[in-house]
């Protein structure tokens, strides 16, 4: 019997909507958009985007008079904004920017600028709203525009001087981080930038002036395709030389690691055998860092997906992802002690991490050097660090850092007032709380460390 069902992000556009259908995505247009369709199509516009993976490619299934329903390629995992590193989210926003000239330079627009319009797919930004393309009406303003800027200009800057840890102010703010609350958050130096004092300050004075009947445009009423095409041109050359300041413990990790040059390769060495002998085709690595482990292995692996708390160690993975073509890899920041949680109306619009890791059931897991920062860094227990890893891949290779490891004799000697509640880190003890989730196939000691691997199927 077939499933059908509406995705429950999928309700904001008139123009149509995501469906599953046996778990396959699809897309219903609504009559009220065929002719933008029919335009999209027969001009080439569609076509040139696909070819250049500019937007996600689809094919059309049927059409009636009532619908036309597309099949959209397939994402294997979609990652939200507020799990991007600050070069990926730059990457977003420039893809944004040209997509809007591109479509401006032909006759269309985007009649919307949300970040959630955009995923990660085979190593780049892709654009996934088909339906966000509407024609261009002669001297009207960008529709989108101030969603550009409380979607991705807004974060960025607020990344450029607080760090990146300001991406997450999406998570709160679904639909843009309010441009008056910008606005206050930045220096008082950029109302001195002539290009932030325009496209934030000016224009947190406009909404708030005009707020109730602002309607998110650009704020001139009338402007030309041309003065358009140069404000596009503007926010591409100011984001696109945007850094970040900030400095991370992790983004270098590897350079300080208390591993030997052989005790590394030993690592390596076991991790790739477990991997070839299993023979996985999809992993997700918790705690990844910068990727490092995962290019250890030799298996042509279908997708891995490779998350950390730090964002210099997911900026660092994005760029070897780009400069080696790793397609398969898809890098994003996660804080395992605080993965993101369901948001949006009725807290389904953005599933959780875990509504979403679970959909993908990678068939392993792995989870090297972050048992400790979890049970030392976040109190977690080895029953509730079991039931996190059970809860979504067949096998789990993780590593155990000994309570002599140096990395945990760091944090232990940090809880000095509550060293003896701490007593509970020892191999025994994981070893038996985590043999009532899994059997532990394999067992290895990583010569010259305190560190030990496992190789464990759930029962």
């Amino acid at each position: 019997m077939t499933t059908i069902s509406k995705h429950s992000a999928s309700f904001r556009d008139p123009s149509g909507y995501v469906f599953l259908d046996d778990g396959v995505i699809k897309r219903t247009i609504n009559p009220i958009y065929f002719k933008q369709y029919e335009a999209l199509n027969t001009s080439g516009f569609f076509k040139a985007l696909f070819d250049n993976k500019l937007l996600v490619a689809h094919k059309e299934v049927s059409a009636t008079a009532e619908k036309i329903i597309i099949q959209p390629e397939h994402i294997p995992f979609i990652t939200y904004p507020y799990e991007w590193s600050f070069n990926q989210y730059k990457e977003a926003a420039l893809l944004t920017l040209k997509l809007q000239k591109y479509a401006l330079e032909h006759g269309f627009s985007l009649k919307d600028a949300s970040a959630f319009n955009v995923a990660f797919y085979k190593g780049k930004a892709i654009f996934i709203d088909t339906l966000s393309f509407d024609f261009y009406v002669e001297d009207s303003p960008w529709r989108g525009y101030k969603q550009f800027i409380s979607h991705f200009l807004g974060p960025l800057v607020l990344s450029h001087y607080h760090g990146a840890q300001s991406i997450k102010l999406i998570s709160n703010f679904i639909d843009g981080i309010p441009i008056k609350m910008l606005a206050s958050m930045l220096p008082f130096k950029t109302k001195l930038n002539p290009f932030l004092y325009t496209n934030i300050h000016l224009l947190a004075k406009f909404e708030d002036k005009h707020s109730q009947d602002y309607k998110g445009e650009s704020k001139a009423s009338i402007l030309s395709k041309k003065a358009q095409l140069n404000i596009v041109q503007s926010l591409y050359d100011y984001i696109k030389n945007l850094t970040l300041k900030e400095h991370s413990e992790w983004g270098d990790y590897y350079d300080k690691t208390n591993y030997s040059a052989s005790a590394f390769i030993k690592k390596a060495t076991i991790i790739n055998q477990w991997i070839d002998t299993l023979k996985t085709n999809t992993i997700i690595d918790i705690g990844g860092n910068d990727g490092t482990f995962v290019r250890k292995i030799e298996r042509q692996l279908q997708q891995a997906l490779v998350c950390d708390i730090d964002n210099n160690a997911v900026d660092f993975n994005f760029k070897t992802i780009k400069e080696n073509k790793e397609t398969y890899m898809t890098p994003f920041v996660l804080d395992v002690l605080n993965p993101s949680a369901s948001i949006g109306f009725n807290n389904t619009e953005r599933l959780s991490f875990l509504n979403r890791i679970q959909a993908f059931a990678p068939e392993a897991t792995l989870a090297l050097a972050v048992i400790h920062h979890m049970s030392l860094s976040g109190n977690v227990s080895f029953k509730m660090s079991a039931q996190f890893f059970e809860s979504f891949s067949k096998y789990l290779i993780i590593e155990f850092p000994k309570r002599e490891d140096s990395w945990v004799q760091r944090l232990l000697d940090s809880k000095t007032d509550f060293k003896d509640y701490f007593d509970f880190y020892n191999i025994s003890n994981f070893e038996k709380e985590y043999s009532s989730y899994f059997d532990i196939i394999e067992k290895l000691a990583i010569q010259d460390t305190h560190r030990v691997l496992y190789l464990m199927k759930v029962k």
